[in-house]
């Protein structure tokens, strides 16, 4: 039934607005804009999409997909002009250390990519992750599915490998706004208004923010049985001490069996860190993910 009503409003290519950078074959990777209305959210909604060297969005390839999720009051440009992805990308690519790939960066703004402030999570997974299968040249399955974040986007991205193990092969997590049990006093965390009860005047909730936070997802992934390899780092002065936290998530996930690699660096939560690792990242999560395929 849900199959049947999302086929009912997901837009075609032709309902998607395209905002910037259309694809040229004679170009290397090319970074694309689009838009398109949104139902759960009741507005339009906005991404950015890498397409690599050679994509043909009438050929007979399909690629892997990585939703690469930017960090708190940012936006879906912050990976193409301060991550500088499209370089990254084209040389792990041409290299061939990674396999061609889409790379979806959305707009998400101070969302925390959770239902609290808006329906962001429903949104991810009934809308986007649909409209980007339907409208590019997606493989679609688990094993050609990854995605990671920075900051704000890697707590999205924890949470979404951890709620939905089975949609999603590996995670990269930089810098990731985990915080247990509870966000620094400068964590926007506890400025947003989204980690707060219903009702209430916004200030920020230690209980909703447990209830969101990634040990009350622990034991139903461990239940699922699924191995989600993760890719977690931060730099050695990071001014929210993500550095502990990022170590306190690689231990539980070694403790139990879990795939993970972690690297601290020299540096504090900022894109000398980001930039400087999200190729290491990249090698990462793309090592057990399928080529682009014929189909």
């Amino acid at each position: 039934m849900l199959r049947l009503w999302l086929r009912a409003w997901l837009p075609s290519m032709a309902a998607l607005v395209l905002l910037a950078g259309a694809w040229s074959p004679a170009r290397a990777g090319t970074i694309e804009g689009a838009q398109f209305k949104s139902s759960v959210l009741g507005r339009n909604w906005a991404f950015n999409v890498y397409l690599p060297t050679g994509y043909d969005p009438a050929g007979p390839l399909r690629y892997p997909v990585l939703y690469l999720l930017h960090g708190n009051g940012a936006d879906r440009h912050e990976w193409v002009n301060k991550g500088r992805i499209r370089r990254t990308a084209d040389a792990l690519i041409e290299s061939g250390e990674i396999p061609p790939a889409i790379i979806v960066m959305p707009d998400a703004g101070t969302s925390w990519y959770v239902d609290l402030k808006e329906p962001m999570e429903s949104a991810f997974f009934l809308e986007l992750i649909p409209v980007i299968e339907k409208n590019y040249r997606a493989l679609g399955t688990r094993d050609a599915r990854v995605i990671g974040g920075l900051s704000m986007g890697a707590y999205g991205a924890l949470r979404y490998a951890l709620k939905y193990p089975e949609k999603f092969q590996a995670a990269a997590l930089l810098s990731p706004a985990v915080y247990n049990p509870e966000p620094p006093e400068n964590s926007s965390a506890r400025h947003v208004k989204v980690f707060a009860l219903q009702g209430g005047d916004g200030s920020f909730s230690p209980e909703v923010w447990k209830a969101y936070n990634y040990p009350a997802l622990w034991d139903a992934f461990l239940r699922k049985g699924l191995k989600v390899p993760m890719y977690i780092n931060s730099g050695d002065d990071d001014e929210f001490f993500i550095e502990a936290q990022a170590v306190q998530l690689y231990e539980l996930l070694r403790k139990n069996r879990q795939p993970a690699q972690l690297r601290i660096v020299n540096g504090g939560h900022e894109w000398a860190v980001w930039e400087s690792t999200i190729g290491d990242a990249l090698r990462y999560v793309f090592q057990g993910v399928r080529r682009p395929q014929a189909q």
